[in-house]
């Protein structure tokens, strides 16, 4: 407790560091004790980076904003700090002692010993120097397999926790809409349910760990039109309602988030970040969410300078905070002096600011920080001599074994074999040639949020801190015997053609040749995949289709890998290529993983979660269209996918058979009950994911044609079967109806048990009676599977 605050009980402790009270309690005593400017200081973060030596964290200076003044803004008190991590790159243990030294210095020096909430990026791992870089998000979907991601979250969440950190800013829950879009490496997948599963079990994770859960980008910001980064989304209610909002639904009611970040975009002239029917109406005051919301960086600075919709900065902090906006991030910029003064001339009232108030030191309390025995310490460096820094570096392993060989299993898990005409597994070949712009690029395998592409690459000759293995150095480990011939071809995006000649001829002198395409993360423009990375189309970048048709007119069998960050046009490779083998930044297990693919030493199981397009041009367009988005003859355009959702190949073969339905028909608050068995019936064991598709042939209003409502991961020995038992509430055959109401129609149904979304291998009819009934939040959003092993015959 600060000298500068009178104890107000017996025990000598301010009722807010009383833990024996209610935390309403020590919040309303806080708040009632602060003037303006201390409780506006609790509303802005400022932009952070750790002290390499130790020392007190330094303010970053970004191009966006003004330099930050510590010594001025700090006897207000702070909110948060930014990036501490994610800013510079840094020893683990010395940025652990330079946040702790600085939370010490921010709380001795406001008057109520309150000490910033720090909050980083996690997207594919804590995004620190030296932390375990894991697969994209992307992958996770490709993974179908909410268990594991659910167990990587919460091992990202533990060593956030162990050096400081409260908040993380993930998950991403924007469903892709567009692949053109720059960020779709940043999503799940482009179905609303898969998003919202996978994206749960990593808020179940990294909030079972302690660490503030951050949704993200609510909402619409991946439907911007023509897939360019914070361009206005062309949405609709409905689509919005039925496809955007379920995923932070389902993460908010069974994943217990804190905390959820504003889109940039505007949906039909209203922008997130002032939109108050969605960040109060929609989110707290129906689904009866209390954390709070922060701003996306620069977001509110935004409503003036890009969505001109505010005059002045206190405009723009006005709307902000009335919309629902706690929170102003990275720095401050309009929470701070111009929110002040409009709060002191009457054009912003102080019941916003003490409402916004409420919800952060809330947060504050419930994570320990307005405690009267709160350390700043650390538990990595707890029993460490924290007068000698230099003793300190390497304590800390934020890539440990554990969190390499999780990283393996997601990036095993997510491989999907698009295509084999029986050349692969490879059978010890003597001659490979490994071609193409990402053979030899050991960044190759991570996102643009990883801390080697985020923020490395502004350290030239700082060493990645973790091993990046290149898919050169994997193939050769996996093929000790075979003689391997490297050609980079052309580049990602040069466009240069001069290799190509050299590269056809290394593949006709081998027996196989594997060429290795796709993306170099990057962020506005500096890549070819990442935030602000759009692209016109679908074409591969540069030169790499002209690559790869010229190694199509090799004899040699062609084995194409990629290495991206979204789903490209192959063009001849889709009916010529030996094989296909897709991964989307897989992370730094992710060539050993490839590799093991080609070997046979990992039996491939991931499924597709954003659809592969026959052609360049075909955007925006995914699986879930209605009738008239699919192919037919009102349209000379076939946007018919080269791959489908869901798709994905294995080295072994399964039967589906014995499918009962044993509740056919059901009142529209009812559910069905369906089983099936699914076998091996290869020669090795391998993964099954079997898909369940609801396909509502006649609706009040236009339907996607199937959409996925639930799924299972198999994992079977040769010969071994299954009996999957699925339950489906009717609540899943529920959409918004013409009054903007959701509902469930009755009708008929198709139940759709598929290998893909255009591989239905077992189908129930079923039917739904009764009355059209009216859901609201509070409905049933998943089905249960459930497996039980069948005894062999």
């Amino acid at each position: 407790m600060n000298a500068n605050v009178a104890a107000d009980n017996t025990a000598g402790v301010s009722r807010w560091n009383d833990t024996t009270v209610s935390v309403t309690a020590r919040v309303d005593a806080l708040i009632d004790a602060m003037t303006l400017q201390e409780k506006t200081a609790q509303l802005y973060g400022v932009w952070v980076g750790a002290s390499d030596q130790g020392g007190e964290v330094a303010p970053h200076q970004h191009d966006m904003e003004e330099p930050v003044d510590l010594d001025a803004l700090l006897p207000a008190g702070l909110g948060q700090l930014t990036r501490p991590f994610g800013t510079v790159p840094v020893d683990p243990a010395l940025g652990a002692l330079s946040l702790a030294r600085t939370q010490t210095r921010i709380a001795a020096t406001n008057r109520f010993g309150i000490p910033a909430l720090a909050h980083d990026e996690c997207l594919a791992g804590f995004a620190a120097w030296g932390a375990t870089a894991y697969p994209v998000p992307l992958s996770w979907g490709a993974t179908f397999d909410p268990d594991t991601v659910r167990r990587m979250a919460c091992a990202i969440g533990r060593d956030m926790r162990a050096v400081g950190v409260h908040q993380g800013l993930a998950p991403v829950l924007d469903v892709v809409r567009d692949a053109r879009w720059g960020r779709v490496e940043e999503t799940i997948g482009e179905d609303p349910y898969l998003v919202g599963t996978i994206g749960t079990a990593y808020v179940q994770g990294l909030e079972s760990a302690g660490i503030v859960a951050t949704l993200k980008h609510f909402a619409g910001y991946s439907a911007s039109r023509a897939g360019r980064n914070l361009a206005p989304s062309s949405m609709g209610p409905r689509e919005r309602a039925d496809v955007l909002l379920p995923p932070f639904e389902m993460a908010i009611r069974e994943g217990g988030a804190r905390s959820v970040m504003n889109a940039y975009t505007d949906t039909d002239g209203v922008p997130s970040a002032a939109d108050e029917e969605l960040l109060t109406g929609l989110l707290r005051d129906t689904w009866g969410f209390d954390g709070t919301v922060v701003a996306d960086y620069f977001a509110i600075a935004f409503l003036k300078t890009l969505h001109g919709v505010a005059a002045d900065w206190a405009d723009a902090a006005g709307l902000a905070l009335r919309a629902g906006i706690d929170v102003e991030l990275p720095n401050v910029k309009t929470y701070g002096a111009p929110l002040t003064g409009a709060v002191a001339d009457g054009r912003v009232p102080e019941a916003l600011v003490d409402r916004a108030l409420r919800r952060i030191l809330t947060q504050k309390a419930r994570l320990g920080l307005l405690d009267p025995d709160w350390n700043p310490l650390p538990a990595a460096l707890e029993g460490s001599d924290l007068d000698d820094p230099a003793a300190l570096r390497g304590r800390i392993d934020l890539d440990g074994p554990e969190n390499r060989a999780l990283a393996r299993t997601i990036a095993e898990e997510a491989v999907v074999l698009l295509s084999n005409d029986g050349t692969l597994p490879l059978e010890r070949p003597r001659r490979i040639a490994l071609l193409g712009p990402n053979a030899d690029e050991a960044v190759a395998v991570l996102g643009c949020y990883s801390f080697p592409q985020h923020i490395g690459v502004r350290h030239p000759g700082t060493p990645h801190g973790i091993e990046l293995p290149t898919l050169r150095d994997t193939v050769a480990a996996e093929f000790p015997d075979a003689e391997i011939t490297v050609v980079r071809g052309t580049g990602i995006d040069d466009g240069d053609l001069t290799g190509l000649r050299e590269a056809a001829t290394a593949a006709r002198e081998a027996d196989i040749a594997l060429v290795v395409l796709g993306d170099r993360a990057g962020l506005f423009g500096r890549g070819t995949s990442g935030e602000g990375c759009d692209v016109e189309t679908l074409a591969l970048p540069g030169a790499q289709r002209q690559l790869l048709d010229a190694l199509l007119d090799v004899e040699t069998p062609l084995v194409t890998v990629l290495l991206a960050g979204r789903p490209y046009s192959l063009g001849r490779a889709v009916r010529e290529s030996a094989a296909i083998v897709q991964s989307f930044f897989p992370g730094e297990e992710g060539t050993p993983a490839i590799a093991g693919v080609l070997s046979g030493r990992v039996n491939p199981s991931g499924r597709l979660p954003v659809s592969v397009p026959r052609g360049p041009g075909s955007q925006p367009a995914t699986y879930l269209g209605a009738r008239l988005a699919h192919a037919g003859e009102v349209s000379n355009i076939d946007p018919t996918p080269a791959f489908p959702f869901g798709h994905g190949l294995s080295y072994t073969r399964f039967d589906w058979t014995d499918l009962t339905v044993d509740v056919r028909e059901a009142p529209t608050d009812g559910e069905f009950i369906l089983a099936l068995t699914v076998r091996n019936t290869g020669g090795r064991s391998g993964t099954e994911v079997v898909q369940l598709y609801l396909h509502d042939p006649v609706a009040s209003v236009v339907q996607p044609v199937q959409r996925l409502v639930g799924y299972a991961r198999v994992d079977l020995e040769p010969g071994e079967a299954r009996r999957l038992r699925a339950v489906v509430p009717a609540d899943l055959a529920s959409f918004t109806g013409r009054d903007g109401r959701r509902v469930v129609e009755p009708g008929e149904l198709e139940l759709r048990l598929a290998a893909s979304s255009a591989d239905p291998r077992l189908i129930a009819r079923v039917t739904l009676t009764g009355a059209e009934r009216h859901l609201d939040h509070t409905r049933r959003l998943r089905s249960v599977i459930e497996q039980e092993p069948v005894a062999r015959a």
